[in-house]
């Protein structure tokens, strides 16, 4: 592991690969056979695995618990204190290591303050959950997600600015279409497309 910043009081146990240009902070720890990306930043008293898979150029803010079964794409933000389930019906008293389901958060999702990620659903690339709204089902691309349970009440661009009716990005002006309860980026001119 080469050109990474650990905190002194952070605990890096074996097992464990870590990209290029990743900052891991005060009080995290990284379990075994886990992996981060390039580029990542892992805040204050995370933990991430074990298990786990970060892509590159994930940020992960503080009191994030990433456990087994999750998978974060590349640029996914994890806003503070959101949580993610790793069981659906937990008891103290009885033993579901067996049971862990897997998560996926595909790239680019935005993952607001105290929201919950329930076990064994996936969130589209792009997507944007708010604040403490609890995630009960599969997520589309680029949907805007609030609410107990999350409910879509828009759509946002891969640069997470929120779409008005005509589609359109006000940041870069790329085109979307929506069809079958999906969003799709129209393809660009500039990009040598008719």
């Amino acid at each position: 592991m080469s050109n990474i910043f650990v905190h002194e009081s952070a605990y890096i146990d074996q097992d464990v690969a870590i990209g290029d240009g990743t900052k891991i902070w005060h009080f995290a720890h990284v379990l075994p056979n886990t992996q981060i990306g390039n580029g990542c930043v892992v805040g204050q008293n995370a933990m991430i695995g074990p298990d786990v898979r970060v892509g590159n150029g994930c940020k992960i803010q503080n009191n994030v618990a990433l456990y087994k079964g999750v998978i974060l794409e590349d640029d996914v933000f994890c806003g503070p204190s959101c949580v993610f389930t790793n069981v659906l019906n937990p008891r103290a008293h009885v033993q579901r290591k067996e049971e862990f389901k897997q998560t996926l958060v595909q790239r680019g999702a935005t993952i607001g303050a105290n929201a919950t990620i329930v076990c064994g659903n996936t969130l589209g690339a792009y997507c944007m959950i708010g604040a403490g709204a609890v995630v009960t089902h599969d997520v589309p691309a680029h949907a805007l997600m609030v609410g107990v349970p999350a409910r879509r009440v828009g759509w946002v661009s891969a640069e997470g600015e929120i779409l008005g009716e005509d589609l359109v990005c006000p940041r870069t002006g790329t085109r979307y279409i929506e069809a079958d309860g999906r969003l799709t980026e129209l393809p660009s001119k500039a990009k040598g497309f008719a």
